[in-house]
Order: C-alpha cells, then structure tokens, then sequence
C-alpha cells in the first residue's frame, strides 16, 4: 500500500508542522485507512496492533476538533494499564505542541485521588485514565464527561479481558450521545464486536493486518525437555548476546521463578507480573527502559501496552496458546525498520499450539537446534546502566535539567554517561554508566552526615540511592 503525507489531510499548518517537527511525515496504515474517517467524525472500530500508530490516530482525530479555548474535557481515552496511559498521554502531549496551551491530564491509580481532584479543578482538555479511576472520579462527582466529543476505548480487548466491562459502560453513559467513538482493539475477537456494539453508532471497521515479515523479523523454533526451559532461555541470551530482550511465560508464577533463575546465573533481569505494586511495577519499567535492565521477563498481561522503543529480541519460554498474542509477541521487535530476532521454545506436548501458528501465519516455522549454539559458557554481562533513585519530582519542581546540571557538574560526569532521566510526581530516575555510577554517587553523597545518602539539587537536599539489576 502506497503510504501517503499527513498533507493531504485537511489538518492545520500549524499541526502539520508540529507532525514535521516530531518526524510524522508518511501515514502507516493504520492512520491512512483511518483518518479520513475520523476527520469527518464517524465513529471507529479498527484492529490495530501496539506500535502501529494507533495513538497518532486517534490523538490527531481529538485535537482537530479540540478548542483550546474552552477549559473542559473535550477528549477522553480509556487505557487497560496505567503504563499504556503515561504513554498515550506523552504522545498527546507531543502532538498538542503546535495547538496551543493544551492541556492532558493521566487519571490512573497508584496517585492519590486528592492531587488529581485539584488538577480537574483548574480546568483539562483531555483525560487519559484507567476505567477504574475514572469511575472512582464520576462517582465522587469530580470530573465532568458532558463536553466530551472524542471518546476512546484503546486496547478494548484488554480492558474486557481485565474485567473493565462494567467500568467501560458507566463511562460512556456519562459521555454525551452525540460524541464520537473511537475504538481500537490488538486482536478481534467476536465478543469484542458483541459487547461493544452499544458503544458504537453506526462505525467504520478497519483491520489493519498483525503479520510480519520473514525480512523484518529473524524468528526460530527450539525444541526442548520439559526440564530444559529455563536453561535454555540462559544459553540463548549468551549466544545471541542481545542488549534488550523481553522474555514471555505464560503464568505468573513461571515468570517469578524464570526471572530468579536469570539472576542467578548473571543476567540483569527482571519480572513483570500481575503480584507486582503498582510502584514496583513502573519502577521496573524505568529500569528496563533506560538499560539498568537487560532483560524483562513478563507476562502477556503485563506487557501489554508496554512501549520499549528499541527491542533487540523476544523469547517465548511458553508457546502462546493464542496464535494472535503469539504475533503481537513477536512484533513487540523489528519496529522503525530495524531487524529483530524472536526465539520460542517448545516442548513436546506445545507442539499442537506451532502447527496453529504455522496455520495462522500461512508458513512452516523455522525450527534451531539447541545443541549447534556455542558449547563453551559464557560469562553474562550486567546491563550498561544503573540508576540514581532520588526523592524528589515534578512536585518539589525538580527538572531533568537540574538533575543533568548536579551530575555533569558537582559529580564530574560526562554528558554521555549519563542517560535517560525520568521524573515523576514524587521521584526521579537516571540512568548513569556502570562503570562511573559508583564514583559519582559518592561525590554527590560528600559532604553530607555520615550515613546519610543526600545530594544536592537545585540548591536542595534530597535523598538518593543507586539501584543495580
């Protein structure tokens, strides 16, 4: 399919040089089956997997027809995980650049309700939530939905899947009738048409199809002893040495035990499960995102909706049971046109569930021998990065400028050794080189009582420490 410029959409000049800017020039084909139907304000079913450019679609269809004058919520969107929406808000934000003053607001849980309250008060745009937290706020009478044109339901399959039905239905109810809908769903199954029917007036379905490339994506087969499995996942990662992989079992409790093994021979890993808090969960996905981590082990709920811009490799410990999450599993690599390499492991009684694959993707898989990988042990090497935790954020109006000013500054750091900083509400994360962390942890440190960990930022004490994967 030819791919067409965001110019020939009736867009502003100001917004398509906004798109320009963040280097959004040729539509995928999600946004160019989509978007002249969104533009003209139909409502929308679409299948469309994570990392197809769902979100530029949906975040354009919002703000054209958004009025920043207006201080009310115009555009709501429901996300099945917190994570799915800090970055759907992120991106919103990106594409908001060339509009004006825009306003976005993230309502998930594991934020006090009091903070989100006040910030409703002084007035939002749009609102991106969990179905959980925004039926906390309807219900306490917080949040007014009688403004909303542009409702969307991202990840539906998921949200169904978590039991968010119910959730989902008193949202819509409180959003006008006259609205539109906007609904996008990874896979398809036929209780997502039927449950979500009501949702929808009349609405234009596209299926935007979920197969990869043999070119994009290398994808090998192993079969192995029922007791090889985790073991196998090690010798792998020695061979191919990639320097981010995601791992995925299909139970929780694989995934806990996997992710210990990994550590236990040398590997910096980490899981990804539903036992997890919420703050150990996004402090995770900090530390894989900024290369403190190595290796994600997880399962397909928890992954979902996570966004990892470089993917060096996915590993399937378990052969998915789903050949349509086995797919999105696989495209989670080989994004932006760079290679990527998918390995699966398969026991003798998962066999049934590769010929399934074999059916869906209309090829024979590629089956590797375990045995012709390199026979000498190799020694592991830690992750790249770790990261300096400090007790700080957006509320005590830390900055990454001011924390990137303390590092190369009163720690002596280089500006490349230092590397993604995140700051959130309440702390901040950075990624610093392994080999120089130590060294710029003590200088920060010097000076301070004895045993107290505290740096200076901004001319301000806060208390620090170094995490290590």
């Amino acid at each position: 399919m030819h791919m067409s410029p965001f110019n020939v959409l009736p867009l502003k000049a100001a917004f398509l040089a906004n798109l320009d800017t963040l280097g959004y020039r040729e539509m995928t084909t999600i946004q160019q089956r989509s978007l002249p139907h969104v533009l003209k304000g139909r409502d929308l079913l679409a299948q469309a997997e994570t990392g197809s450019g769902k979100t530029v679609a949906f975040g354009i269809g919002i703000l054209h027809r958004l009025d920043p004058a207006r201080l009310k919520v115009q555009g709501l969107v429901l996300c099945p995980t917190r994570e799915l929406a800090d970055q759907v808000a992120n991106e919103l934000r990106r594409l908001a650049r060339g509009e004006g003053n825009i306003k976005v607001l993230t309502l998930t849980g594991g934020v006090p309700l009091r903070h989100q309250v006040t910030s409703l008060e002084h007035g939002v745009h749009i609102v991106v939530g969990t179905p959980g937290r925004i039926r906390d706020h309807l219900a306490r009478g917080s949040i007014n939905l009688e403004d909303v044109h542009t409702l969307v339901l991202d990840e539906a399959d998921r949200m169904t899947d978590m039991g968010f039905y119910d959730e989902m239905a008193s949202i819509v109810c409180a959003c006008p009738r006259t609205r539109q809908t906007l609904l996008f769903s990874a896979t398809y199954p036929d209780n997502i048409k039927q449950t979500t029917a009501e949702f929808l007036n009349d609405p234009v379905e596209v299926v935007v199809d979920a197969q990869h490339t043999a070119t994009q994506i290398k994808q090998l087969f192993y079969e192995i002893g029922f007791d090889e499995r985790d073991a196998a996942i090690g010798r792998l990662l020695n061979h191919f040495k990639p320097l981010s992989t995601l791992v995925f079992c299909n139970t929780r409790v694989h995934c806990r035990e996997l992710a210990e093994e990994l550590q236990a021979q040398g590997f910096s890993a980490l899981g990804l499960h539903g036992d997890l808090e919420q703050r150990e969960r996004d402090e995770i996905l900090v530390l894989f995102s900024n290369r403190s981590c190595s290796v994600l082990v997880a399962t397909d709920v928890a992954a979902r909706g996570l966004d990892i811009s470089r993917l060096d490799a996915v590993m399937n410990a378990d052969v998915s049971r789903d050949t349509e999450v086995h797919v999105h599993r696989v495209g989670r690599t080989g994004r932006a046109g760079e290679a990527g390499l998918a390995l699966t492991l398969c026991s003798p009684n998962e066999k049934k569930w590769v010929s399934l694959i074999e059916d869906y993707q209309k090829t024979t898989v590629q089956w590797a021998n375990l045995d012709d990988l390199d026979s000498e042990t190799a020694e592991t090497s830690p992750a790249p990065m770790v990261t300096l935790w400090i007790m700080g954020g957006k509320k005590d109006k830390l900055r990454p400028g001011d924390v990137l000013g303390a590092l190369t500054g009163d720690a002596g750091l280089l500006r490349e050794q230092v590397g993604k900083i995140t700051v959130s509400e309440f702390m901040t994360y950075v990624a610093i080189d392994r080999i120089v962390a130590d060294q710029a942890f003590q200088r920060l440190t010097r000076g301070g009582a004895p045993g107290r960990n505290v740096g200076a930022f901004k001319g301000r004490s806060f208390k620090m420490r170094l995490i290590k994967v």
